[in-house]
């Protein structure tokens, strides 16, 4: 693991250690560096993520802010969206509209007579091929979406729309990736990869987007609330 993620990790970890009694701000980054033995930029690195989450802001001058309620949120980060914007490209395979399957029709309560749009983009992170993800998209609900909205982001896209966007619920599955993937992402066939399915969900709990992704190159780190009953059901 870098220095500046075991750091990040670290103080995250510490912030929800200490909930009870959580501090207002973080030590300053030159007590950070000495306490970590790295440099400042390497526990600046740490900070950015932090601040990309959530977790923290800074105020120049001032300190490392804590932020309020912090501690009672189950953060998440994973490498695509510890990125900015401007790591990131996309590139539109495929675009075309078509009725939905059942499993479709299931997703998004259409039926059978309704269109969706069925698009497979290649998301490249600092110039390197990492994802291959194949989406669909209820077409009455985004009649204009086109390739120049597939190459940006589909999130600020829905929002543009005037949607308030509630959650995405997502589930991973390690997988090897196969030679059809491995010409389009480049890599070798064989090599292990991430399956992420996901479902992003609106205001009023209608799904804009149901997609399958293929990672080679997936972290992610959350937090998870101690569970009594699932672990009761566990042990039955």
């Amino acid at each position: 693991m870098k220095k500046s993620e075991f750091i990040a990790q670290d103080l995250l970890s510490k912030i929800y250690q200490n909930s009870g009694s959580l501090p207002e701000k973080l030590p300053p980054e030159r007590q950070l560096a000495e306490e970590y033995g790295v440099s400042r930029f390497t526990v600046r690195k740490a900070l950015e993520k932090l601040v990309s989450i959530g977790a923290v802001h800074i105020v120049q001058g001032s300190g490392i802010y804590i932020k309020a309620g912090v501690s009672s949120n189950p953060l998440i980060y994973n490498s695509v969206t510890e990125k900015k914007f401007a790591e990131i490209s996309f590139k539109m395979l495929e675009l075309h509209k078509r009725r939905p399957d059942k499993e479709e029709q299931q997703v998004f309560g259409l039926s059978a007579d309704d269109f969706i749009w069925a698009f497979t983009r290649l998301r490249r992170i600092n110039l390197r091929n990492v994802q291959i993800e194949y989406s669909r998209m209820p077409a009455e609900v985004f009649a204009d979406l086109n390739q120049k909205t597939i190459e940006h982001s589909i999130q600020q896209y829905v929002l543009s729309k005037g949607y308030a966007i509630s959650h995405s619920l997502t589930r991973y599955q390690a997988v090897t990736i196969n030679k059809e993937q491995a010409q389009t992402l480049g890599c070798k066939k064989g090599i292990a990869a991430m399956h992420i399915t996901n479902r992003g969900v609106l205001q009023g709990g209608k799904v804009y987007a149901f997609s399958d992704i293929v990672d080679i190159d997936y972290s992610c780190t959350y937090v998870i609330p101690f569970n009594q009953d699932n672990l009761a059901f566990r042990q039955t």
